[in-house]
């Protein structure tokens, strides 16, 4: 069994973000990337099949600039075994939305043809949560989004789901698509000799064009802004003052 692990470089998820001064959009010089965390626990999910025998190969894809290639080698050293970096774009603030996205996974699974995709559930800096279930549609193939726990029973995957009104387990038949939820796993970290090992897998290197798939952004960002800066708080001496000034503020 193969599968394909899509990861995406983004902004470290510790890092504070800045917003451009022109509102055109966030500010990246000398900001710390790295794997979108949804991402890193769909890689750590893949490998613990790998390594519990009941898959055979498990490929990392990125599609972007050419710095992603260091967010493969993280998956490299995490323990897949090879990787395909598909460089869309050139300027590090230009974002691949979703459909083209799933239009390129879509060409390279014709090509590679794995039984799964397992993909984070949404990127940390556009939040979109679309990718995953426009490359279902586009392969007809059946999908389960916010897993939290992914089991392989023959020609099926068993996936319990994060629904609102709590858990939700289904059946679905693969080839599928599984988009993973944070309490899926914990990532591990990369040791130096793996990080080391990372350096000689198989990394290839396409671009949009060798897939015929047109990357024109359909969407045009207007403006970014920073969320308002939350208000300071306010002591009260009594439990009946609070009261009085919720319902003042409408809340009660």
């Amino acid at each position: 069994m193969k599968i394909l692990v899509p990861v995406k470089r983004v902004i470290d998820y510790n890092v504070k973000v800045r917003v451009k001064a022109d509102g055109s959009g966030v500010d990246l010089a000398n900001v710390k990337m790295s794997m979108n965390p949804f991402d890193e626990i769909a890689v750590e999910e893949a490998i613990r099949l790998k390594e519990a025998g009941t898959v055979d190969e498990v490929i990392a894809i990125s599609i972007g600039v050419k710095q992603s290639q260091e967010t493969l080698r993280t998956a490299l050293a995490m323990g897949a075994d090879r990787a395909i970096l598909i460089v869309a774009a050139d300027d590090v603030h230009q974002d691949i939305e979703p459909l083209a996205v799933a239009k390129l996974l879509k060409a390279v699974i014709d090509e590679e043809k794995p039984d799964l995709v397992i993909a984070g559930k949404q990127a940390i800096d556009n939040d979109m949560n679309a990718t995953g279930q426009m490359l279902s549609a586009l392969l007809n193939w059946s999908q389960a989004t916010f897993a939290s726990e992914v089991k392989i029973e023959g020609e099926s995957a068993v996936v319990t789901r994060e629904v609102d009104g709590g858990l939700q387990t289904i059946r679905v038949k693969m080839p599928t698509i599984v988009t993973v939820d944070l309490r899926l796993n914990e990532p591990r970290y990369a040791s130096l000799p793996n990080i080391m090992k990372a350096k000689k897998k198989p990394l290839e290197e396409k671009t949009a064009a060798d897939y015929g798939v047109d990357i024109t952004p359909r969407l045009e960002v207007l403006k970014t802004t920073e969320p308002e800066a939350r208000k300071a708080g306010e002591m009260v001496a009594s439990v009946d003052e609070l009261v009085a000034k919720l319902k003042e503020a409408g809340a009660v």
